[in-house]
């Protein structure tokens, strides 16, 4: 693993940010780090990037203790947040001239590619950028390189469509090329890069798996029956936010399987005419168990 984490605990004063999380990011992934605001999302890559000291447990990146991060793993890891300070007073290009030095294996012709992508003006000073600009720019600065692991924190909020759409090309671009550890709200705009996914409430991993897991047992499920639907009164496990219209039962299923739910079905309705079954997005599986951990 090139991300791993165990009993982590992280505190702000009196308020205890992490408790005990654990997690595993393997080596040429890329895994969302998803949960509601005050989850632990930041804090996490904080820990990792070594600008927060956990209180117990360990985090090791690329397989060095975060704690201990010397250049040579620095050299390895790209970082861009949505509140990153860039000097505002250099220009574009002349920041990148300042950091090309830092990196040995620093690539000019893919860094005159990443500018050109992005329409990133070298001439302009970094402070009159646009805040969409400014994340480019980090961006930027963060992929020349070609860094093993790219974390990525938040990296779309404030952005407009147009400039979300130019920096996903990119991370599409590289997807695979090195693991990427990424903490977004915006599920729809890396869903279709995801293939691992950990999702974290109040502090702890509620759970982590890869993306054709944890989709393949999430599905929207319409049962039509030949009477007025009534919610059951003992429900199968896994089904969720169950709902009766008509003669129209409704639910969300997250230990989907064929045969289970043919099973299920027969054991608890009677007359039913028709079963529709339909995958779901990142988003709906994620508002599916972000509500169902809130009503534990």
């Amino acid at each position: 693993m090139i991300v791993q984490l165990e009993h982590l605990h992280c505190s702000y004063g009196r308020t205890e940010a992490l408790r005990g999380l654990s997690l595993a990011v393997p080596e040429g992934s890329t895994y969302a780090l998803i949960g509601a605001n005050g989850a632990g999302k930041t804090t996490t890559l904080k820990v990792l990037m070594n600008m927060l000291v956990p209180s117990h447990g360990t985090a090791t990146v690329l397989g060095v203790d975060s704690r201990r991060l010397a250049p040579r793993e620095l050299a390895q890891i790209g970082y861009v947040s949505e509140n990153q300070v860039l000097p505002g007073g250099l220009r574009v290009g002349e920041f990148l001239k300042f950091l090309r030095p830092f990196y040995g294996s620093w690539d000019i012709e893919l860094e005159r590619s990443i500018l050109q992508r992005l329409a990133l003006p070298t001439e302009q000073r970094i402070r009159d950028l646009s805040h969409g600009m400014r994340l480019k720019m980090a961006l930027a600065g963060a992929l020349p390189f070609r860094p093993r692991l790219l974390v990525l924190d938040e990296p779309f909020s404030g952005l407009d469509p147009l400039v979300r759409d130019e920096f996903m090309d990119q991370l599409l671009h590289h997807a695979g090329e090195m693991t990427i550890l990424i903490s977004s709200h915006e599920l729809a705009e890396i869903e279709n890069v995801t293939t691992h996914v950990g999702f974290i409430q109040a502090g702890k991993v509620l759970f982590e798996e890869s993306m054709e897991e944890l989709t393949g047992r999430s599905r929207a499920v319409r049962i039509t029956l030949r009477r007025a639907a009534v919610q059951p009164a003992q429900l199968p496990p896994g089904w969720m936010q169950v709902s009766a219209d008509g003669n129209v039962l409704s639910f969300i299923h997250t230990r989907f399987s064929a045969d289970s739910l043919a099973a299920q079905i027969d054991s608890i309705l009677p007359g039913v005419t028709h079963v529709d079954v339909q995958p779901l997005p990142l988003r709906a599986i994620f508002t599916t168990l972000a509500r169902a951990a809130r009503e534990r």
